[in-house]
Formats: C-alpha cells, sequence, structure tokens
C-alpha cells in the first residue's frame, strides 16, 4: 500500500512560524488550497483562503400589467395553441401554473410570464419588447373576444362548453410569430414539425431576456431566417419546398406583419398570395394572430374525420362535408371546432400512424 499512495499530509504544517501549504492536488507551493479556493496573505506570513466570490445581483423585475378577465377564463385553453409541441424553445409552463412566452415583437425580442391569480392576470415582461408585449397582453388573454356570440347546436357541443367555460381565442398581433411554425407543420408529422422548429429556434434563435426558466429562445429575426444555410434545414427535416415557402415569407415580412390590421379573410387573403401559402397555413395562422372564431382549418388530415365522426358519426367526411355541418356555427365555425376537439370525442384508429421521414440522414 505504500509504494502505491504517497504519505497523505495534514492540512496546515508549522515551520518557522509560516503556514506551509500541503501538497496533494494542489501542488508543492501553490496559490490555492487543496480545493482549489484561492488563498491571500494575512499578517505574519501565513495565507488564508480568499473570501467567496460576491453572489450574482437577482434578476431585475420586469414590467407589470394586471388585467382582470369578465368571466371564466381559462390561461392554459388560452395560451395553449401557441405552444409547438412540448419542447418547444419559446414557451414554458411552470409548476405554479404561469405560462412563459418569448416573442420577436416590433420593438424587439421580448419575454412575458403570465400568471392567473384570486380572478385576475398578471403579467411581467422583460426585454426591448416588454412594453409592447403588456400593451398586447388582454387581447393575447382573449378581450376582444365574445364567447356569448356562440350558441352551440350540437348536444356534443353544448356539453363540452358547459365543461371548458373558460375557453377564449388568443390574439397575437404577430403574423410570423405563427405563420413559419405553420409552414414547418405543412405535410409533416406533428413530430417531425416540432423537432425542426426546437431545432432551428435554438440554434439561430437568441437567449429569451429575463429570468426565464431553462433554456429559452426569442423567434430568430426575418434576416436570420433568410440566412439559414440549406444544409441547416436539411438537418432539421425541413426539404426544400417548405424552406423556400419561409424564405419567400421572411422577404416579405413586414408586408405580412400588416395583416394583423385587416380582417381575417383579407389577411388569409394576402398570406396566400406568398407561394406555398394556402388555406390550411393562412387559417392556422389568422387563428392565432386575429384570434379570428370563424377561420376553420380546412385541408387538415385528421379535422375533417374528427367533426364528420363528432356531429353525424362518418369518420370518413371530407373538407365539404366539415363545412356543411359547421355552417350551423357560421361566423364561429373554428371556436366549434376547438370545442369538438377539447371533447375527445375522436374516431378510433383504423390505419397505423403515418410514417415519420428523416431527410437529415440523406
Amino acid at each position: 500500500m505504500a509504494g502505491r499512495f504517497a504519505h497523505r499530509p495534514t492540512r496546515t504544517t508549522v515551520r518557522g512560524g509560516h503556514v506551509a501549504v500541503p501538497t496533494g492536488l494542489d501542488g508543492p507551493g501553490s496559490p490555492d488550497g487543496p480545493s482549489g479556493v484561492p488563498r491571500q496573505a494575512v499578517p505574519g506570513g501565513a495565507t488564508a483562503p480568499a473570501p467567496a466570490p460576491a453572489p450574482a445581483p437577482a434578476p431585475a423585475p420586469g414590467k407589470v400589467r394586471v388585467w382582470v378577465p369578465g368571466g371564466p377564463f381559462d390561461l392554459g385553453l388560452v395560451l395553449g395553441p401557441l405552444r409547438r409541441g412540448p419542447g418547444d424553445p419559446t414557451f414554458r409552463t411552470t409548476p405554479d401554473g404561469s405560462v412563459w412566452r418569448a416573442s420577436l415583437t416590433p420593438a424587439g425580442p421580448g419575454t412575458l410570464r403570465v400568471a392567473a391569480r384570486g380572478g385576475q392576470v398578471r403579467g411581467e415582461a422583460w426585454g426591448p419588447g416588454a412594453e409592447w408585449l403588456l400593451e398586447q397582453l388582454p387581447g393575447l388573454l382573449g378581450a376582444d373576444d365574445d364567447p356569448a356570440a356562440f350558441a352551440p347546436r350540437h348536444r356534443l357541443v353544448a356539453v363540452t362548453r358547459h365543461r371548458r367555460p373558460g375557453l377564449r381565442l388568443t390574439r397575437t398581433g404577430l403574423v410570423l410569430d405563427s405563420l413559419i411554425p405553420s409552414v414547418l407543420e405543412q405535410k409533416v408529422t406533428t413530430v417531425e414539425a416540432y423537432q425542426a422548429w426546437r431545432l432551428l429556434v435554438r440554434k439561430y434563435g437568441e437567449p429569451a431576456p429575463g429570468p426565464v426558466p431553462g433554456r429559452m429562445y426569442v423567434m430568430p429575426a426575418p434576416r436570420t431566417w433568410a440566412l439559414i444555410p440549406s444544409w441547416d434545414w436539411h438537418r432539421a427535416g425541413v426539404e426544400d419546398k417548405r424552406a423556400a415557402t419561409v424564405l419567400r415569407a421572411v422577404r416579405v415580412a413586414g408586408r405580412l406583419e400588416e395583416a394583423v390590421r385587416m380582417e381575417p379573410a383579407a389577411a388569409q387573403a394576402r398570406l396566400e398570395l406568398v407561394p406555398g401559402i394556402g388555406p390550411w397555413t393562412s387559417a392556422e395562422v389568422v387563428q392565432r394572430s386575429h384570434g379570428a372564431p370563424d377561420a376553420v382549418t380546412v385541408g387538415d388530415l385528421h379535422l375533417p374525420g374528427i367533426v364528420g365522426w363528432a356531429l353525424a358519426g362518418d369518420r370518413g367526411a371530407d373538407d365539404a362535408e366539415m363545412l356543411r355541418l359547421l355552417e350551423p356555427y357560421a361566423g364561429q365555425r373554428h371556436r366549434a371546432a376547438r370545442l369538438i376537439l377539447l371533447s375527445g370525442r375522436v374516431p378510433p384508429r383504423r390505419a397505423p400512424r403515418m410514417a415519420r421521414g428523416d431527410i437529415g440522414r440523406f
């Protein structure tokens, strides 16, 4: 044993009135202590551990706004459609029920924390976009929505509405914020789309301002999207068609953002002027950017069958049949579809899930 291990010195050895630092991990004469703690000279020739570094200052508090909803309110139902999968780097839900969201606003990047307590909602924001986010807070939480305008025509819809009275339609006031992830969701599984969004935002976005929980990022600016090299689109699983659609959209980002001041139908028409953006994508965008209650999604792989099954027992319904079934809800068809999805009544699966592709392997 003695040949394998050197004698372990005592912690300090006094020699001639001086305290000698022992050998060991720090080596003889090391300026650091046995655990790497810096030492400083003290009177009498001795050395002592330097004082511990001062703790990091607490994050500066953000700007705050409080909003009181006029009626039932469910924070998760309202902001849930803005989350792009469980690993969305722009969206977090913490155990205390708060929702965190990082956004690229017209004033710059910003982070918003929203918490509902005691009949009121408190928003706190950080970053250059903080004031803009707080100005938009009521609209984001559904203040512009009118749930009372909806009249159920089917028992399933009526029961779901009764069980979910806090549903309101969010309005973000941002177009690209919803457009780019919607383009990534075209013609692929949600798992593939969420992965592409997560990889690209983490690599090309910037860290979200404020004391965010975990790693959160702000979506890249339009110019940054335009500069992403083709191989990184490929590695994220995005083929040329969807990547080209994003590139065409960010080149006219200013014109597309102007659509938030239009009526939803006119906004959809403007979005669809960009090649690669059709009715499915434009509806998915204005549902979030405008809080459009009638922007029903057509061209979806699953929604017609779900609506047909829920309202008529017809799992083979197509878009035309879905729109016929939703006709009694004209003006509120998107809300009706949301309630049908929330009911949980879906047709039993008869085929395997859509195969997941991975072009990044090629």
